[in-house]
């Protein structure tokens, strides 16, 4: 059972089937809702995206059953040798940035679904690690890897809107991104107890993601049984905060997917798209989960994160200087929000000042 209901009335649904539609019209109609939903809410809901809801309720609960698992199992697929950025992430590991010290109350699993850059590879060992899969669970790695290259074509198409939208080249971001570190992500929230609800715990602090766009399939949730149910209460679920600031619940009207912005697209676009400011507030009522994925789609680690130089302008520059590349931004971020150890910044920059350091030594040792 799903916890999708009837939308925000003032949140678009995007029809991705109008982006390519032959009437102009039509196209410019649907271009003009992503430019109010990403502008103001950062946000909007997606029709005729192609994502398969049947898979992906099968890989809910392939991931469900993976998370049932002994930590002792999980955690040899994760780890923070890799930063947490492939296989198993165990509770309590990530926090946002402005939330105040507590970690997300949640699990997760990450895998690429894509081939990445095989260069990246050597220069970001962590952020393009290959994929870790559990043992003897072909379905689950065929699952994942389908649904997260649905996403993907979805996201991509709706990337072309959001080009129109700005009166840009409609391929602006498509060749900015292959090859990137594209990633789908598994979230279990887990079950709180009275003592964690009265001191205000959330499943996942108010945050924006670092990343181009994120497309979401949908979740649901889990009562304290196991079974699949409605949402509990009228607080739990996904809410964001629009432009203006007023929090609005985020959820998708059925048949429909949630795509949201980034902060690398709220910066290519100069400030004209929003990066969604959105939490994942728990029950009121001990015992229930909830499972849910995101895809998140990123610039290749070699593309400027800076406004695309059609929308330059001296107020978009003052907003978002200096330039940065994208493998840079992604590396501050995981640091930012705990996944990354501090010591990964001493990766930037010169790195081998050593060598003049060790030749002094050796020198002074001659004499």
């Amino acid at each position: 059972m799903s916890d999708e209901t009837p939308a925000e009335p003032a949140i678009p649904t995007v029809d991705l089937a109008e982006l390519v539609h032959h009437d102009r019209a039509v196209r410019q109609r649907a271009a003009d809702q992503i430019l109010v939903g990403f502008g103001e809410y950062g946000l909007v809901y997606v029709a005729n995206h192609g994502v398969d809801f049947a898979l992906r309720d099968r890989l809910y609960d392939r991931f469900v059953a993976f998370t049932e698992q002994p930590t002792e199992v999980k955690e040899r697929l994760g780890g923070d040798d890799i930063w947490f950025q492939r296989g198993w992430t165990p509770p309590n590991t990530e926090r946002a940035v402005v939330a105040g010290g507590q970690p997300d109350f949640k699990e997760c699993y990450f895998a690429a679904p894509l081939p990445t850059d095989p260069g990246c590879q050597i220069e970001y060992p962590e952020i393009y690690a290959a994929n870790r899969w559990p043992e003897g669970d072909a379905d689950f790695e065929r699952d994942y890897t389908t649904l997260g290259r649905q996403l993907h074509e979805a996201g991509l198409s709706l990337l072309q809107g959001v080009a129109m939208s700005l009166n840009l080249f409609e391929k602006t971001f498509d060749r900015r991104l292959e090859g990137g570190p594209h990633v789908l992500r598994l979230l279990r929230y887990l079950p709180v107890t009275e003592a964690q609800l009265a001191e205000g715990v959330l499943w996942g602090e108010e945050h924006t993601d670092f990343n181009l766009l994120t497309v979401l399939p949908g979740g649901r949730f889990h009562d304290p049984d196991g079974a699949a149910c409605d949402r509990p209460d009228e607080g739990s679920g996904l809410y964001l905060r629009t432009r203006s600031g007023d929090r609005l619940r985020g959820a998708a009207p059925e048949g429909c997917v949630i795509a949201q912005v980034g902060q690398q697209l709220e910066i290519l676009s100069g400030g004209a798209l929003l990066a969604t400011p959105h939490v994942v507030t728990a029950p009121r009522t001990p015992g229930y989960t909830r499972v849910s994925g995101a895809h998140f789609l990123h610039l290749h680690s070699h593309q400027m994160v800076f406004p695309v130089e059609e929308l330059r302008s001296e107020q978009t520059l003052r907003d978002y200087s200096p330039p940065v590349l994208a493998g840079t931004y992604s590396m501050k971020t995981l640091v930012d929000i705990g996944l990354a150890p501090p010591s990964a910044l001493d990766h930037l920059g010169y790195r081998h000042y050593g060598r003049l350091a060790s030749a002094r030594a050796e020198e002074a040792g001659d004499r």
